[in-house]
């Protein structure tokens, strides 16, 4: 199998940077410098907790395609009315929207990566946006060749054509590609266009009161606790 997957596909947010603590830490961070009290990590689910139902309306066409910065400053103005902080102006709103182009990675992420890409082309799938994803990247000093994914295909995924525009960006088959994800479902979506599949474990992802995503639910190609664990299991020196 690994002789045919020429290029990995990553889903980024939960299984190659830890969002719930690094948003927790900004959160914080800026209460503490501008006055005010919040439970961080509260803020960060709650905020997360929009990120699906601002991406199905996108999806069902009943909202034409947004960008994620734009739909993760929507969401966040209203958790900021929830935890009924007022004191921020509209240039330090844009600043914390910000805080998702700088999430810390994974531990395990820099290194088994950078041993990935001796073998593959790799690739973010993510619902994130070029330049979200590139800041990222350069922030969390992960390797990419390519940045793929929703701004790409103008969708978000679980929706088949984000896949499959990465595909044929590289020009390469389905079954010459890998979807790495710590989400199930994510895995599924990408295992019925024919692509290989690669789940790594992340139960920690939304904390320990974390109920989906503990395990792989269906047979996929590799199953793994790490970015050197799949780096192991591909032959990756």
């Amino acid at each position: 199998m690994s002789d045919t997957v020429k290029a990995l596909f990553f889903d980024v947010f939960g299984t190659v940077v830890d969002w719930r603590n690094s948003v927790s830490a900004e959160i914080e961070a800026l209460g503490a410098a501008r006055g005010f009290e919040v439970d961080g990590e509260a803020f960060a689910q709650a905020w997360r907790a929009r990120y699906q139902p601002s991406m199905a309306v996108i999806r069902s066409g009943e909202r034409p395609y947004t960008r994620l910065d734009v739909l993760h400053r929507e969401n966040l103005v209203d958790v900021l009315a929830e935890f009924e902080i007022d004191s921020l102006d509209e240039a330090a709103i844009d600043a914390l929207n910000l805080a998702w182009h700088r999430l810390n990675p994974w531990p395990d992420c820099p290194p088994g990566l950078k041993r990935l890409k001796t073998k593959y082309i790799l690739a973010t799938m993510s619902n994130g946006n070029v330049s979200l994803m590139v800041n990222l990247a350069k922030s969390a000093d992960l390797p990419w060749d390519a940045i793929l994914g929703s701004e790409i295909s103008r969708s978000y995924k679980p929706d088949p054509k984000t896949y499959l525009a990465g595909v044929e960006i590289l020009d390469l088959a389905p079954e010459q590609c890998m979807m790495v994800a710590a989400h199930n479902y994510d895995l599924l979506a990408a295992q019925e266009l024919g692509l290989k599949t690669a789940f790594v474990a992340r139960p920690t992802e939304y904390g320990p009161g974390q109920i989906k995503d503990l395990k792989a639910e269906f047979e996929f190609d590799v199953v793994t606790d790490s970015m050197i664990g799949l780096a192991d299991k591909l032959g990756c020196k």
